[in-house]
């Protein structure tokens, strides 16, 4: 069975690496495109005052990477601003981009998922009253935790850092596609998005059977597209890498002759 990787292209390389080196036929199928916003030029007026934010909030490894790709030379992380991780995919990124690692806050290592209801449940306990909060994200996503920060008396400030396009697929990728609708019984679609299976069905047109085909998700939202636009076989999984890894092997497993 053949593992797609869905995940943006600069995301796929190290999890091929892996998988591969677990015997695992693994390819990148990128059904998200990662654009830089077109005017950078708040992501620069936002670091110009960083300070004054109580918390910074990055929704993703991208919004971290986009948003310090802007930062002024010479300017370090604030002693008294924390950043705000969803996972620790973007607290890595963080860590890397010179950000202490007190200053980050993100799930518990044993929450059901790395998302904004996991990073809420460590946000929520302090007092967020009169608090400037920026939240550095997508020109598009859910709003909930933005909101629970407003309903706690935060101030919070909301900053596009990229935009999210459908893929431009080359001639590999489409060779990709064709083969996995060719045989989708040999095909685990690895999904770590929702709008990644939006994009899909738009590539893939109308009319195919999704039902012999099988997934693997990392969220229950995610899991509830897939089965929308038609696949039976949905396994889901926590979004840690050692999980996901072992989801996957399971998964091949289950359909080996």
């Amino acid at each position: 069975m053949r593992v797609l990787v869905t995940r943006p292209a600069a995301q796929a390389d190290s999890w091929l690496t892996r998988l591969r080196g677990h015997g695992i036929d693994a390819q990148a199928l990128p059904l998200i495109e990662i654009v830089d916003a077109v005017d950078t030029a708040p992501m620069r007026d936002a670091w110009t005052s960083i300070a004054a934010y109580r918390l910074v909030i990055f929704v993703s490894p991208n919004a971290a990477e986009r948003f310090f790709a802007q930062r002024p030379t010479g300017t370090s992380w604030p002693q008294h601003t924390q950043a705000a991780s969803p996972g620790p995919g973007t607290t890595s990124v963080l860590q890397a981009l010179d950000v202490p690692r007190e200053a980050i806050v993100e799930p518990a290592v044993d929450a059901a998922q790395f998302d904004s209801e996991a990073l809420w449940e460590q946000l929520s306990p302090l007092d967020w009253h009169g608090a400037r909060a920026l939240c550095v994200r997508g020109d598009s996503g859910r709003d909930w935790l933005v909101e629970r920060l407003r309903g706690a008396g935060a101030q919070v400030e909301s900053l596009a850092a990229y935009h999210r396009a459908p893929p431009v697929l080359d001639a590999n990728a489409r060779a990709l596609l064709r083969d996995a609708l060719v045989a989708p019984e040999r095909t685990l679609w690895w999904f770590s998005s929702s709008l990644a299976i939006d994009h899909l069905a738009v590539l893939a047109g109308p009319g195919v059977e999704w039902s012999r085909a099988r997934a693997l998700v990392t969220h229950p939202r995610i899991a509830a597209r897939a089965r929308a636009l038609g696949f039976r076989h949905v396994d889901e999984t926590r979004p840690a890498s050692d999980e996901v890894l072992k989801a996957i092997v399971r998964s091949i497993q289950s359909v080996a002759p």
